[in-house]
């Protein structure tokens, strides 16, 4: 069975920009065709019964969209979501692949975490999974995992995600370590001591509530460290889920020195602040934790100049009952995958960010740090998003596909989602 994508408006940043036509056979893009080629005396046999035809008229094709900060939660956690719930709730939010966390029970620090999570991805026959391994063994922040053992099982990056490494010797040794692996090292940017049990950003609003606060100094003041381990090395550092300027103007520095430092923030960062914060809502508490209106548009301007680099969705899903407690008490994170491109099309409609921008930031640019290649050519796989730029919803967390609904965006109104999303040339989601 062939596809034909038919009048679509296929973006991809640097190569094309027009509508065309996309014939799809098998796992690859055939061709890209001028709208009148594609007819049945063009490059489309005039019997064109095995040939499944979508209409596209209207819409935007830009290369698969990749998420490179999910956590699946399988193994160990199987009640919060499995691989094939996470894969389908990325499919339906228009990811053809994700970057899943190894914060996993048992931690994903060796190769027999990483074949089973791959295997699991390969059965639920969705979106692709690319696994991060963790750093250190356990996520213990003592010991280097088995890192050249994960690379060759699977893995594509290394993090302890969910957990810093406070050892500075430690995080030089994984950078100079994966360094001679070509493979990027993800931070999770945190002072522990410095968080000292905080649960919202430190200012007015968590003094209002009376909640004790984190300053983003927490953030901060690793990223710093980070950036110089960098420059030491030589190694490619990645730093998740960015949330404050001091980060970004840190981050900023580094790329003008020529420091091979990238960083993500995701959309709740550039959607909601501190004083969203109301009755004790528990989802709106994440880690790092929604900041001030400042440190918002700081997220806003460093997306606009390129200092972020991608937009992911740290997917965090969580039960009921770990959100239904005390603030101070309940698991930090919200669920992303489903409502990531739909709150981040809010940048173009707003006028922050070109279409082309965002393609980069949730495609291009995530690909690249994977050290991957998601260009729509001839002969590439066909993996690809098709959006819809006009259609209006409103986010109703009882509709996910997920297995969670922990998000603070329940009945909020957006504009634009994914329509179709293809994986190796099979469509693994279509919105009815």
């Amino acid at each position: 069975m062939r596809i034909l994508i038919k009048g679509a408006r296929v973006l991809d940043p640097g190569s094309v920009d027009e509508k065309k036509d996309v014939l799809i056979d098998g796992e690859q893009i055939a061709a890209i065709l001028d709208p009148s080629d594609a007819s049945p005396s063009g490059a489309v046999p005039e019997d064109t019964g095995d040939v499944q035809v979508i209409d596209a008229a209207g819409l935007v094709l830009v290369p698969g969209l990749m998420d490179i900060h999910v956590h699946l939660r399988e193994p160990g956690h199987e009640y919060k979501e499995t691989i094939a719930t996470g894969l389908a709730a990325a499919a339906r939010g228009g990811f053809t692949a994700v970057c899943a966390m190894p914060n996993t029970v048992p931690v994903n620090d060796n190769s027999q975490v990483t074949t089973f999570i791959l295997e699991k991805a390969r059965q639920a026959n969705k979106a692709k999974v690319y696994p991060a391994g963790a750093i250190s063994k356990g996520s213990a922040g003592t010991n280097l995992a088995e890192i050249r053992d994960m690379q060759q099982a699977g893995i594509k990056a290394v993090t302890d995600d969910g957990l810093p490494v406070a050892n500075a010797q430690l995080m030089r040794r994984a950078l100079e370590y994966c360094n001679g692996l070509a493979m990027p090292v993800f931070v999770h940017a945190e002072d522990i001591a410095l968080v000292n049990g905080g649960a919202m950003n430190e200012g007015p609003a968590a003094t209002f509530w009376g909640i004790k606060g984190i300053p983003s100094a927490a953030e901060a003041v690793m990223v710093a460290r980070d950036i110089l381990l960098s420059q030491l090395t030589g190694a490619h550092v990645h730093f998740c889920h960015i949330s404050c300027k001091e980060s970004i103007d840190l981050i900023r520095w580094a790329k003008q020195q020529g420091i091979r430092v990238t960083c993500e923030t995701a959309p709740h960062y550039f959607t909601l602040i501190d004083e969203d914060v109301k009755d004790y809502d528990t989802h709106f508490k994440m880690n790092p934790p929604l900041r001030s209106e400042e440190d918002r548009q700081a997220v806003i301007q460093g997306l606009v100049d390129g200092t972020i680099d991608a937009i992911a969705s740290d997917h965090a899903p969580h039960s009921k009952e770990e959100k239904d407690l005390e603030f101070d008490q309940a698991a930090f994170g919200i669920v992303g995958l489903e409502t990531s491109l739909s709150l981040s099309l809010k940048l173009v409609h707003d006028g922050f960010l070109t279409l082309e921008d965002l393609v980069r930031k949730m495609a291009k640019n995530p690909a690249r740090i994977l050290g991957m290649n998601n260009d729509i050519i001839s002969g590439s796989r066909a993996d690809l998003t098709l959006i819809d730029l006009e259609k209006k919803h409103t986010i109703d967390p009882g509709r996910f596909v997920s297995k969670s609904q922990n998000t603070p965006f329940g009945g909020m109104a957006v504009q634009g989602r994914a329509v179709t999303t293809m994986v190796d040339g099979k469509i693994v989601f279509q919105h009815p």
